[in-house]
């Protein structure tokens, strides 16, 4: 070996490094935005500005398809936690914006994204949900706190059926196992704020 072997070595790999080293590049500063965007997405969606947070959710989706256009010939970069983490997040704004609205919920083929980060923002969106829930349980609105708990409880249900090894899905198990914890805190809110009502009532029709 010379020299030169080193030389053409060097000429064969340091191109192909380059150009996934720029694509990483992008698609980490793109995952950044993404998830700020859809992070103001879901503040907006709970503020009820609904318009400002369907701009910003159009924002995140065109950042993370340009992230994933980058990234197409680097495979192995595409798959690396940040792109899926900005995925989950894109994802679970468009659902809590569905969810708010009683609309259909998108499909991960809808979205452009993977089932995996798909299901964890589907996860993600059922504590979006509950701080929903609590929002409406005081303000006295015991019906839509009702529907968001059903939405919440189905939700989970479709996870928990989700049963594939923690390898395969990032960790959807646990994903599951917390959003579980926040259905039953949230029945249990509903069941006390029910009974209080109920109790308000009985009072005020025997005074």
């Amino acid at each position: 070996m010379d020299q030169s072997d080193l030389d053409a070595i060097g000429r064969s790999v340091r191109p192909v490094l380059d150009g996934r080293f720029k694509a990483r590049e992008r698609g980490l500063t793109n995952s950044r935005k993404v998830i700020r965007a859809s992070a103001n997405a879901i503040r907006s969606l709970h503020r009820g500005q609904t318009e400002q947070a369907e701009e910003l959710m159009a924002e995140a989706q065109g950042l993370l398809e340009e992230a994933m256009t980058a990234l197409s010939g680097h495979q192995a970069i595409l798959h690396a936690g940040f792109i899926g983490d900005a995925a989950k997040e894109y994802a679970e704004a468009r659902l809590t914006a569905a969810l708010f609205a009683g609309d259909r919920l998108p499909l991960p083929d809808d979205l452009g994204i993977d089932p995996v980060p798909y299901m964890h923002g589907l996860g993600e969106a059922v504590g979006e949900c509950r701080r929903r829930l609590l929002d409406t349980l005081r303000r006295g609105d015991l019906d839509l706190a009702e529907s968001l708990l059903a939405s919440m409880d189905s939700i989970v249900d479709l996870m928990a059926d989700l049963d594939y090894p923690d390898g395969m899905t990032s960790g959807l198990r646990r994903t599951t196992d917390v959003s579980r914890s926040l259905v039953e805190r949230s029945r249990s809110d509903l069941t006390a704020t029910a009974v209080q009502e109920r109790l308000r009532r009985d009072l005020e029709r025997h005074l």
